[in-house]
């Protein structure tokens, strides 16, 4: 009787080859980063929630970001601190499922969450006079749920056919979690499908998303060195310059870990990038939005305030 090829207990995550010190280590330091991101996210969506002045378009737009980086962290990390901490490598096949379709949702998510932010940036520099007419609460919803939506859809497509690839025994899987591209490696069927799905979609949520924001951005240039005063132009662009900070280091990483050619021989520098985007992305959005905002400062020092005693 033949062994089913298409289904089996579980796969081997290789990680980095450390000794058990060092991962011991690795998980002390990983553990205080992702507290870190969720305190630092959590702080972001209750000063959005209590302060009624920041019950705008854009503030609704960072809540998204911030529950799409907790939502990502927490999907990746837990399994690599355990692995870390146990000293083993396995996954079982139904968790990697989840990981894999739960890290491709909140990462397309955020794509055009990051896209419905830099439209919101374009009509408040560029068409100030009618941004409440433009950016209405009916507006805003609708792009959210179209991120949600979108990312849904396209992580489900890879899914559908990642599970139709058949796998034998238990396939050591060179990354630090269940990612798509380290997985069809392993797989015995074809991936020819697969690996056209994953370019196409990459290519459609990476390079799309990123073009509209170019353009968004042209203009607000364009805007920003009309104004004539020196401080307005300080303004009209600290008022971005966050976005831009989150918008270049996501798109920077995410286009060289799936759309620069795979030589077979970028699997550790792609484990790397990957850990940043598990660890420090979603820390460097509170980091830049708190530090670099004035109304979240301000808001901040608002709620200390309420909290100290009379």
């Amino acid at each position: 009787m033949g062994v089913n090829q298409s289904w089996f207990p579980e796969f081997i995550l290789v990680g980095f080859p450390l000794s058990a010190d060092m991962e011991v280590l690795l998980f002390c330091v990983f553990s205080l980063l992702y507290v870190s991101n969720l305190l630092g996210n959590g702080m972001i969506l209750g000063l959005i929630w209590l302060d009624v002045r920041l019950h705008t378009p854009m503030y609704f737009f960072l809540s998204h970001l911030a529950i799409i980086d907790m939502s990502y962290s927490s999907s990746n990390l837990p399994k690599l601190l355990e692995n870390l901490m146990k000293h083993k490598k396995t996954i079982s096949y139904g968790s990697c499922t989840a990981q894999l379709f739960l890290y491709l949702t909140f990462s397309c998510t955020e794509c055009m969450i990051l896209v419905a932010m830099s439209y919101d940036r374009y009509v408040a520099i560029c068409q100030p006079l009618h941004y409440t007419v433009i950016m209405t609460w009916r507006l805003c919803t609708v792009l959210a749920i179209t991120s949600w939506v979108g990312g849904f859809l396209l992580a489900l497509g890879n899914l559908i056919f990642f599970l139709r690839l058949p796998y034998c025994g238990s396939p050591e899987v060179n990354f630090i979690f269940c990612e798509i591209l380290a997985l069809l490696k392993v797989a015995c069927g074809d991936t020819w499908i697969n690996k056209v799905f994953v370019l196409s979609s990459g290519s459609f949520i990476l390079l799309g998303p990123l073009s509209l924001m170019m353009v968004s951005y042209m203009h607000i240039g364009l805007a920003i060195l009309k104004i004539k005063s020196k401080e307005g132009r300080r303004k009209a662009f600290s008022t971005c310059s966050s976005h831009l900070c989150v918008v270049g280091f996501y798109f920077g990483i995410a286009m060289m870990i799936y759309l620069v050619p795979d030589n077979g021989h970028r699997d550790e520098q792609k484990k790397v990038l990957t850990l940043f985007y598990v660890l420090f992305n979603p820390l460097l959005n509170p980091l830049v939005y708190s530090l670099r905002n004035a109304q979240v400062k301000a808001a901040l020092k608002r709620a200390l305030q309420k909290q100290r005693p009379s």
